[in-house]
Protein backbone atom coordinates (compact mmCIF):
# COMPACT_ATOMS: atom_id res chain seq x y z
CA UNK A 1 0.00 0.00 0.00
CA UNK A 2 3.01 2.70 1.23
CA UNK A 3 4.56 1.67 -2.85
CA UNK A 4 0.68 2.32 -4.37
CA UNK A 5 0.27 5.80 -2.22
CA UNK A 6 4.07 6.52 -3.25
CA UNK A 7 3.47 6.06 -6.99
CA UNK A 8 -0.44 7.55 -6.75
CA UNK A 9 1.65 10.88 -5.36
CA UNK A 10 4.18 10.57 -7.96
CA UNK A 11 1.59 10.42 -10.72
CA UNK A 12 -0.70 13.25 -9.57
CA UNK A 13 2.20 15.19 -9.61
CA UNK A 14 2.94 14.48 -13.39
CA UNK A 15 -1.23 14.44 -13.67
CA UNK A 16 -2.01 17.91 -12.95
CA UNK A 17 0.18 20.62 -14.97
CA UNK A 18 -1.75 17.99 -17.73
CA UNK A 19 -4.98 18.16 -15.66
CA UNK A 20 -5.38 22.45 -16.15
CA UNK A 21 -4.14 22.21 -19.54
CA UNK A 22 -6.69 20.19 -20.28
CA UNK A 23 -9.40 22.14 -17.93
CA UNK A 24 -8.14 25.29 -19.76
CA UNK A 25 -8.63 23.21 -22.99
CA UNK A 26 -12.22 23.01 -22.68
CA UNK A 27 -12.47 26.71 -20.57
CA UNK A 28 -12.27 27.54 -24.20
CA UNK A 29 -15.40 26.69 -24.96
CA UNK A 30 -17.18 27.28 -21.67
CA UNK A 31 -16.25 30.98 -21.45
CA UNK A 32 -17.25 30.90 -24.81
CA UNK A 33 -21.11 29.12 -23.33
CA UNK A 34 -20.90 31.57 -20.31
CA UNK A 35 -20.47 34.70 -22.77
CA UNK A 36 -22.47 33.78 -25.48
CA UNK A 37 -25.40 32.81 -22.78
CA UNK A 38 -25.99 36.32 -21.56
CA UNK A 39 -26.90 37.24 -25.25
CA UNK A 40 -29.99 34.84 -25.40
CA UNK A 41 -31.06 31.19 -25.74
CA UNK A 42 -30.71 30.91 -29.44
CA UNK A 43 -27.05 32.23 -30.07
CA UNK A 44 -26.80 29.21 -27.08
CA UNK A 45 -28.44 26.79 -29.01
CA UNK A 46 -26.20 27.62 -32.07
CA UNK A 47 -23.17 27.16 -30.25
CA UNK A 48 -23.96 23.84 -29.11
CA UNK A 49 -25.35 22.94 -32.68
CA UNK A 50 -21.93 24.34 -34.22
CA UNK A 51 -19.82 22.34 -31.17
CA UNK A 52 -21.58 19.16 -31.73
CA UNK A 53 -20.12 19.03 -35.22
CA UNK A 54 -16.64 20.40 -34.27
CA UNK A 55 -15.85 18.92 -31.02
CA UNK A 56 -16.00 15.37 -32.76
CA UNK A 57 -13.64 16.60 -35.45
CA UNK A 58 -11.60 18.54 -32.79
CA UNK A 59 -11.57 15.49 -30.84
CA UNK A 60 -10.70 13.10 -33.36
CA UNK A 61 -7.51 15.22 -34.29
CA UNK A 62 -6.32 15.01 -30.51
CA UNK A 63 -6.50 11.30 -30.57
CA UNK A 64 -4.49 10.85 -33.55
CA UNK A 65 -1.94 12.96 -32.20
CA UNK A 66 -1.77 10.83 -29.03
CA UNK A 67 0.18 8.62 -30.52
CA UNK A 68 3.06 10.51 -29.98
CA UNK A 69 3.07 10.20 -26.39
CA UNK A 70 3.58 6.24 -25.69
CA UNK A 71 6.01 5.88 -28.19
CA UNK A 72 8.28 8.78 -26.83
CA UNK A 73 7.13 7.11 -23.35
CA UNK A 74 8.40 3.67 -24.30
CA UNK A 75 11.67 5.33 -25.86
CA UNK A 76 12.42 7.29 -23.35
CA UNK A 77 11.78 4.04 -20.99
CA UNK A 78 14.41 1.75 -23.26
CA UNK A 79 16.74 4.91 -23.48
CA UNK A 80 16.34 5.40 -27.18
CA UNK A 81 16.66 9.05 -28.05
CA UNK A 82 16.58 8.21 -31.94
CA UNK A 83 13.11 6.49 -31.72
CA UNK A 84 12.54 10.19 -29.72
CA UNK A 85 13.59 12.11 -32.41
CA UNK A 86 11.93 10.31 -35.11
CA UNK A 87 8.88 10.31 -33.12
CA UNK A 88 8.93 14.03 -33.05
CA UNK A 89 8.79 14.43 -37.01
CA UNK A 90 6.84 11.91 -38.10
CA UNK A 91 4.24 12.95 -35.65
CA UNK A 92 4.06 16.62 -36.97
CA UNK A 93 4.01 15.98 -40.24
CA UNK A 94 0.66 13.53 -39.53
CA UNK A 95 -0.77 16.36 -37.35
CA UNK A 96 -0.56 18.75 -39.53
CA UNK A 97 -2.11 16.77 -42.44
CA UNK A 98 -5.07 15.71 -40.29
CA UNK A 99 -5.79 19.53 -39.17
CA UNK A 100 -5.95 20.64 -43.09
CA UNK A 101 -8.18 17.46 -43.53
CA UNK A 102 -10.58 17.92 -40.84
CA UNK A 103 -11.21 21.68 -41.83
CA UNK A 104 -11.28 21.13 -45.72
CA UNK A 105 -14.11 17.98 -44.26
CA UNK A 106 -16.37 20.70 -42.57
CA UNK A 107 -15.80 23.55 -45.60
CA UNK A 108 -17.39 20.52 -48.06
CA UNK A 109 -19.66 19.67 -45.82
CA UNK A 110 -21.12 22.19 -43.82
CA UNK A 111 -24.77 22.06 -45.95
CA UNK A 112 -25.99 18.96 -43.86
CA UNK A 113 -26.55 21.12 -40.72
CA UNK A 114 -29.32 22.14 -42.99
CA UNK A 115 -30.55 18.53 -43.22
CA UNK A 116 -30.47 18.06 -39.46
CA UNK A 117 -34.07 19.39 -38.69
CA UNK A 118 -32.82 21.90 -36.06
CA UNK A 119 -34.47 25.15 -35.90
CA UNK A 120 -33.93 27.45 -38.75
CA UNK A 121 -32.88 30.68 -36.24
CA UNK A 122 -30.34 28.34 -34.76
CA UNK A 123 -28.39 26.30 -38.00
CA UNK A 124 -28.56 30.30 -39.33
CA UNK A 125 -26.48 31.65 -36.53
CA UNK A 126 -24.85 27.91 -35.89
CA UNK A 127 -22.63 27.93 -39.59
CA UNK A 128 -21.09 30.79 -39.22
CA UNK A 129 -19.57 30.36 -36.31
CA UNK A 130 -18.64 26.74 -37.11
CA UNK A 131 -16.58 27.73 -39.86
CA UNK A 132 -14.32 30.31 -37.81
CA UNK A 133 -13.92 27.72 -35.14
CA UNK A 134 -13.06 25.16 -37.54
CA UNK A 135 -10.22 26.85 -38.36
CA UNK A 136 -8.83 26.63 -35.36
CA UNK A 137 -8.09 23.07 -35.86
CA UNK A 138 -4.68 23.32 -37.26
CA UNK A 139 -3.03 25.58 -35.13
CA UNK A 140 -4.81 23.16 -32.58
CA UNK A 141 -2.80 20.24 -33.76
CA UNK A 142 0.45 22.44 -34.41
CA UNK A 143 0.33 22.53 -30.46
CA UNK A 144 -0.69 19.14 -29.76
CA UNK A 145 2.53 17.81 -31.25
CA UNK A 146 4.47 19.72 -29.14
CA UNK A 147 2.41 19.15 -26.03
CA UNK A 148 2.27 15.19 -26.73
CA UNK A 149 6.18 15.39 -27.23
CA UNK A 150 6.85 17.36 -24.25
CA UNK A 151 4.47 15.08 -21.82
CA UNK A 152 6.10 11.98 -23.45
CA UNK A 153 9.38 13.11 -21.51
CA UNK A 154 7.16 13.86 -18.66
CA UNK A 155 7.35 17.67 -19.36
CA UNK A 156 3.73 18.80 -18.49
CA UNK A 157 3.82 22.41 -16.63
CA UNK A 158 4.27 24.63 -19.69
CA UNK A 159 1.27 23.57 -21.24
CA UNK A 160 -0.84 24.62 -18.21
CA UNK A 161 0.74 27.78 -18.10
CA UNK A 162 -0.02 28.24 -22.23
CA UNK A 163 -3.57 27.13 -21.70
CA UNK A 164 -3.94 29.00 -18.62
CA UNK A 165 -2.90 32.68 -20.53
CA UNK A 166 -4.57 31.07 -23.65
CA UNK A 167 -8.13 31.27 -22.20
CA UNK A 168 -7.13 34.89 -20.57
CA UNK A 169 -7.02 35.78 -23.76
CA UNK A 170 -10.03 34.21 -25.33
CA UNK A 171 -11.78 35.71 -22.72
CA UNK A 172 -10.37 39.09 -23.29
CA UNK A 173 -11.15 38.93 -27.10
CA UNK A 174 -14.74 37.19 -25.98
CA UNK A 175 -15.60 40.51 -24.06
CA UNK A 176 -14.57 42.77 -26.83
CA UNK A 177 -15.89 41.11 -29.95
CA UNK A 178 -19.10 39.56 -28.78
CA UNK A 179 -20.44 42.85 -27.11
CA UNK A 180 -18.42 45.26 -29.12
CA UNK A 181 -15.93 47.02 -27.23
CA UNK A 182 -13.76 50.08 -27.45
CA UNK A 183 -13.02 50.28 -31.08
CA UNK A 184 -14.29 46.65 -31.77
CA UNK A 185 -17.16 45.66 -33.60
CA UNK A 186 -20.14 43.64 -32.13
CA UNK A 187 -19.92 40.76 -33.65
CA UNK A 188 -22.27 38.00 -31.16
CA UNK A 189 -21.64 34.73 -31.88
CA UNK A 190 -19.25 35.38 -34.47
CA UNK A 191 -17.10 36.87 -32.09
CA UNK A 192 -16.62 34.19 -30.02
CA UNK A 193 -15.34 31.79 -32.66
CA UNK A 194 -12.59 34.47 -34.09
CA UNK A 195 -11.48 34.67 -30.08
CA UNK A 196 -11.45 31.29 -30.10
CA UNK A 197 -8.81 31.42 -33.16
CA UNK A 198 -6.97 33.46 -31.83
CA UNK A 199 -5.78 32.11 -28.79
CA UNK A 200 -5.26 29.06 -30.32
CA UNK A 201 -2.60 30.62 -32.63
CA UNK A 202 -0.94 32.15 -29.75
CA UNK A 203 -0.99 28.43 -27.61
CA UNK A 204 0.26 26.94 -31.06
CA UNK A 205 3.39 29.42 -31.47
CA UNK A 206 4.37 29.51 -27.66
CA UNK A 207 4.77 25.32 -27.57
CA UNK A 208 6.41 25.28 -30.15
CA UNK A 209 9.07 28.09 -29.39
CA UNK A 210 9.33 26.06 -26.23
CA UNK A 211 10.49 22.82 -27.77
CA UNK A 212 12.50 24.52 -30.12
CA UNK A 213 14.07 26.89 -28.18
CA UNK A 214 13.90 24.94 -24.69
CA UNK A 215 17.25 23.71 -23.07
CA UNK A 216 15.60 20.32 -21.40
CA UNK A 217 14.55 19.72 -25.28
CA UNK A 218 18.18 20.52 -26.96
CA UNK A 219 19.07 16.96 -27.46
CA UNK A 220 16.26 16.80 -29.91
CA UNK A 221 16.65 19.74 -31.42
CA UNK A 222 18.25 18.49 -34.72
CA UNK A 223 14.84 16.11 -35.57
CA UNK A 224 13.44 18.98 -37.26
CA UNK A 225 16.16 18.91 -39.52
CA UNK A 226 17.92 16.14 -39.67
CA UNK A 227 16.48 12.21 -40.19
CA UNK A 228 15.16 9.82 -42.21
CA UNK A 229 11.50 9.29 -43.06
CA UNK A 230 10.30 5.92 -42.17
CA UNK A 231 6.95 4.17 -43.59
CA UNK A 232 6.71 1.65 -40.84
CA UNK A 233 7.17 4.36 -38.70
CA UNK A 234 3.90 6.25 -40.26
CA UNK A 235 2.25 3.35 -40.41
CA UNK A 236 2.75 2.56 -36.24
CA UNK A 237 1.69 6.25 -35.71
CA UNK A 238 -1.37 5.81 -37.35
CA UNK A 239 -2.35 2.46 -36.36
CA UNK A 240 -1.69 3.88 -32.30
CA UNK A 241 -3.21 7.65 -33.67
CA UNK A 242 -6.20 6.69 -36.12
CA UNK A 243 -8.09 4.28 -33.60
CA UNK A 244 -7.08 6.64 -30.73
CA UNK A 245 -8.96 9.34 -33.02
CA UNK A 246 -11.72 7.17 -33.09
CA UNK A 247 -12.11 6.52 -29.55
CA UNK A 248 -13.23 10.14 -29.09
CA UNK A 249 -15.02 10.35 -32.73
CA UNK A 250 -17.38 7.40 -31.06
CA UNK A 251 -17.72 9.43 -27.70
CA UNK A 252 -18.15 12.82 -29.07
CA UNK A 253 -20.49 12.25 -32.17
CA UNK A 254 -22.27 9.95 -29.44
CA UNK A 255 -22.84 13.15 -27.38
CA UNK A 256 -22.62 15.05 -30.64
CA UNK A 257 -25.96 12.76 -31.81
CA UNK A 258 -27.66 13.47 -28.66
CA UNK A 259 -27.37 17.27 -29.29
CA UNK A 260 -28.83 16.79 -32.51
CA UNK A 261 -32.14 14.68 -30.72
CA UNK A 262 -32.18 17.46 -28.21
CA UNK A 263 -32.78 20.24 -30.93
CA UNK A 264 -35.72 18.28 -31.86
CA UNK A 265 -37.21 18.56 -28.63
CA UNK A 266 -36.94 22.57 -29.26
CA UNK A 267 -34.39 25.41 -28.79
CA UNK A 268 -34.55 25.52 -24.87
CA UNK A 269 -33.92 21.74 -24.62
CA UNK A 270 -31.34 22.35 -26.87
CA UNK A 271 -29.82 25.20 -24.29
CA UNK A 272 -30.23 23.28 -21.28
CA UNK A 273 -28.33 20.07 -22.84
CA UNK A 274 -25.40 22.41 -24.04
CA UNK A 275 -25.30 23.55 -20.31
CA UNK A 276 -25.22 20.60 -18.49
CA UNK A 277 -22.60 18.98 -21.20
CA UNK A 278 -20.69 21.99 -20.88
CA UNK A 279 -20.52 20.99 -17.37
CA UNK A 280 -19.94 17.38 -17.60
CA UNK A 281 -16.90 18.24 -20.26
CA UNK A 282 -14.87 20.33 -17.43
CA UNK A 283 -15.03 17.57 -15.42
CA UNK A 284 -14.21 14.75 -18.07
CA UNK A 285 -11.15 17.22 -18.42
CA UNK A 286 -9.84 17.21 -15.09
CA UNK A 287 -9.89 13.88 -15.70
CA UNK A 288 -8.37 13.51 -19.24
CA UNK A 289 -5.33 14.64 -17.43
CA UNK A 290 -4.78 11.81 -15.20
CA UNK A 291 -5.46 9.73 -18.46
CA UNK A 292 -2.83 11.40 -19.93
CA UNK A 293 -0.58 10.55 -16.75
CA UNK A 294 -1.64 6.83 -17.08
CA UNK A 295 -0.48 7.04 -20.80
CA UNK A 296 2.83 8.84 -19.85
CA UNK A 297 3.44 6.26 -16.48
CA UNK A 298 2.57 2.97 -18.00
CA UNK A 299 4.67 3.67 -21.52
CA UNK A 300 7.60 3.98 -19.60
CA UNK A 301 7.27 1.25 -17.40
CA UNK A 302 5.88 -0.49 -20.71
CA UNK A 303 9.63 0.17 -22.43
CA UNK A 304 11.19 -0.75 -18.96
CA UNK A 305 9.09 -3.78 -19.46
CA UNK A 306 8.17 -3.60 -15.96
CA UNK A 307 5.25 -5.55 -15.50
CA UNK A 308 3.94 -4.74 -11.26
CA UNK A 309 5.00 -1.12 -12.10
CA UNK A 310 2.34 -1.02 -15.06
CA UNK A 311 -0.18 -2.29 -12.91
CA UNK A 312 0.72 0.12 -10.10
CA UNK A 313 0.45 2.76 -11.94
CA UNK A 314 -3.10 2.23 -13.59
CA UNK A 315 -4.91 1.43 -10.79
CA UNK A 316 -3.60 4.13 -8.34
CA UNK A 317 -5.16 7.02 -11.69
CA UNK A 318 -8.21 4.82 -11.76
CA UNK A 319 -8.12 5.41 -7.83
CA UNK A 320 -7.19 8.89 -8.62
CA UNK A 321 -9.67 9.09 -11.15
CA UNK A 322 -12.60 7.95 -8.45
CA UNK A 323 -11.89 10.26 -5.74
CA UNK A 324 -12.28 13.25 -8.25
CA UNK A 325 -15.21 12.39 -10.12
CA UNK A 326 -16.90 11.70 -6.83
CA UNK A 327 -16.46 14.95 -5.87
CA UNK A 328 -17.19 16.28 -8.84
CA UNK A 329 -20.76 13.79 -9.09
CA UNK A 330 -21.73 15.42 -5.66
CA UNK A 331 -21.10 19.13 -6.53
CA UNK A 332 -23.69 18.68 -10.17
CA UNK A 333 -26.32 17.15 -7.85
CA UNK A 334 -25.50 19.95 -5.19
CA UNK A 335 -25.24 22.52 -7.70
CA UNK A 336 -27.87 21.70 -10.10
CA UNK A 337 -29.55 24.88 -9.51
CA UNK A 338 -26.44 27.05 -8.86
CA UNK A 339 -24.10 26.09 -11.80
CA UNK A 340 -26.81 26.28 -14.99
CA UNK A 341 -27.13 30.14 -13.84
CA UNK A 342 -23.86 30.67 -14.23
CA UNK A 343 -24.94 30.49 -17.92
CA UNK A 344 -28.59 32.09 -18.45
CA UNK A 345 -31.08 33.43 -16.22
CA UNK A 346 -33.69 31.80 -19.00
CA UNK A 347 -36.17 30.25 -16.42
CA UNK A 348 -37.74 27.49 -18.98
CA UNK A 349 -33.58 26.82 -19.80
CA UNK A 350 -32.91 26.33 -16.41
CA UNK A 351 -35.34 24.36 -15.31
CA UNK A 352 -35.17 21.84 -18.53
CA UNK A 353 -30.91 21.96 -17.00
CA UNK A 354 -31.75 20.73 -13.61
CA UNK A 355 -32.52 16.94 -14.03
CA UNK A 356 -29.35 16.71 -16.92
CA UNK A 357 -27.45 17.77 -13.98
CA UNK A 358 -28.20 14.95 -11.74
CA UNK A 359 -27.51 12.51 -14.29
CA UNK A 360 -24.75 13.68 -15.06
CA UNK A 361 -23.26 13.74 -11.28
CA UNK A 362 -24.69 9.64 -11.33
CA UNK A 363 -22.04 9.05 -14.60
CA UNK A 364 -18.94 11.28 -13.17
CA UNK A 365 -17.11 7.77 -11.71
CA UNK A 366 -17.84 6.14 -14.88
CA UNK A 367 -16.44 8.77 -16.93
CA UNK A 368 -13.56 9.19 -14.54
CA UNK A 369 -12.73 5.16 -14.74
CA UNK A 370 -12.97 5.09 -18.70
CA UNK A 371 -11.12 8.01 -19.45
CA UNK A 372 -7.66 6.67 -16.97
CA UNK A 373 -8.33 3.10 -18.45
CA UNK A 374 -7.87 4.48 -22.21
CA UNK A 375 -5.04 6.45 -21.43
CA UNK A 376 -3.31 3.34 -19.52
CA UNK A 377 -4.46 0.98 -22.90
CA UNK A 378 -2.75 3.67 -24.90
CA UNK A 379 0.53 3.25 -22.71
CA UNK A 380 0.53 -0.21 -23.50
CA UNK A 381 0.02 0.79 -27.66
CA UNK A 382 -3.36 -1.04 -27.46
CA UNK A 383 -6.19 0.92 -29.06
CA UNK A 384 -8.09 -1.13 -31.41
CA UNK A 385 -9.94 -3.26 -29.10
CA UNK A 386 -10.98 -0.16 -26.47
CA UNK A 387 -12.16 1.55 -29.72
CA UNK A 388 -14.53 -1.60 -30.53
CA UNK A 389 -15.66 -1.14 -26.90
CA UNK A 390 -16.70 2.41 -26.96
CA UNK A 391 -18.28 2.13 -30.28
CA UNK A 392 -20.37 -0.50 -28.97
CA UNK A 393 -21.32 0.84 -26.22
CA UNK A 394 -21.91 4.22 -27.42
CA UNK A 395 -23.35 3.31 -30.66
CA UNK A 396 -25.33 0.17 -30.07
CA UNK A 397 -26.83 0.34 -26.95
CA UNK A 398 -26.68 4.11 -25.34
CA UNK A 399 -27.82 6.09 -28.31
CA UNK A 400 -30.53 3.60 -29.23
CA UNK A 401 -31.83 3.28 -25.64
CA UNK A 402 -31.93 7.00 -25.19
CA UNK A 403 -33.81 7.22 -28.46
CA UNK A 404 -36.49 4.79 -27.41
CA UNK A 405 -36.69 6.06 -23.77
CA UNK A 406 -36.33 9.82 -25.15
CA UNK A 407 -39.46 9.64 -27.89
CA UNK A 408 -41.40 6.26 -28.21
CA UNK A 409 -41.42 5.98 -23.95
CA UNK A 410 -42.10 9.96 -23.80
CA UNK A 411 -39.05 10.84 -21.35
CA UNK A 412 -37.68 13.24 -23.28
CA UNK A 413 -34.60 15.24 -22.37
CA UNK A 414 -34.36 13.02 -19.06
CA UNK A 415 -34.46 9.39 -21.41
CA UNK A 416 -31.37 10.88 -23.79
CA UNK A 417 -29.48 11.52 -20.49
CA UNK A 418 -30.22 8.21 -19.62
CA UNK A 419 -28.88 6.75 -22.43
CA UNK A 420 -26.07 8.27 -22.31
CA UNK A 421 -25.25 7.25 -18.18
CA UNK A 422 -25.62 3.55 -19.54
CA UNK A 423 -22.91 4.19 -22.50
CA UNK A 424 -20.33 5.54 -19.88
CA UNK A 425 -20.85 2.99 -17.45
CA UNK A 426 -20.36 0.00 -19.74
CA UNK A 427 -17.38 1.65 -21.22
CA UNK A 428 -15.74 2.08 -17.83
CA UNK A 429 -16.47 -1.71 -16.82
CA UNK A 430 -15.07 -3.02 -20.33
CA UNK A 431 -11.97 -0.50 -20.05
CA UNK A 432 -10.93 -2.06 -16.58
CA UNK A 433 -11.24 -5.79 -17.79
CA UNK A 434 -9.22 -4.93 -20.64
CA UNK A 435 -6.38 -3.56 -18.70
CA UNK A 436 -6.57 -6.10 -16.19
CA UNK A 437 -6.28 -8.92 -19.12
CA UNK A 438 -3.28 -6.58 -20.79
CA UNK A 439 -1.22 -6.19 -17.88
CA UNK A 440 -1.32 -9.07 -16.29
CA UNK A 441 -0.05 -11.07 -19.92
CA UNK A 442 3.13 -8.41 -19.76
CA UNK A 443 6.43 -10.23 -19.66
CA UNK A 444 9.93 -9.59 -20.65
CA UNK A 445 11.16 -9.73 -23.18
CA UNK A 446 7.89 -7.99 -24.59
CA UNK A 447 7.88 -8.59 -28.67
Amino acid sequence: MSTLRSEARTSFLLAYPVMISMLGQVMTGVADSVMIGWTGAIPLAAASLANSFFTVLLFFGIGVSYAITPLVAEASGSGDSGKIKDTLRHGFVINITTGLLLVGLVIAGQGLVHHMQQPVEVVELAIPYLLIITYSIVPTMIFQTFRQFAEGLQRTRMAMVIMIVSNLVNIVLNYLLIYGIWIFPEMGLAGAGWATFISRVVMAVWMGLYVFYGKRFQAYRDAFFHGTWAGSLFNKMLHIGIPAGAQFIFEAAAFGSSAIMMGWLGATTLAAHQIALNLATVSYMTTSGLGAAATIRVGIFFGQRDRIAVRRSGFALIGLAVLFMLGWGIAFIVGRHLLPSLYIDDPAVLAAAVPLMIIAGFFQMSDGMQVVCAGALRGLQDVKIPSLLIFIAYWVIALPLGYFLAFPLGFGAIGIWTGLLMGLTLTAAAMIVRFNYLSRKIAAPIP
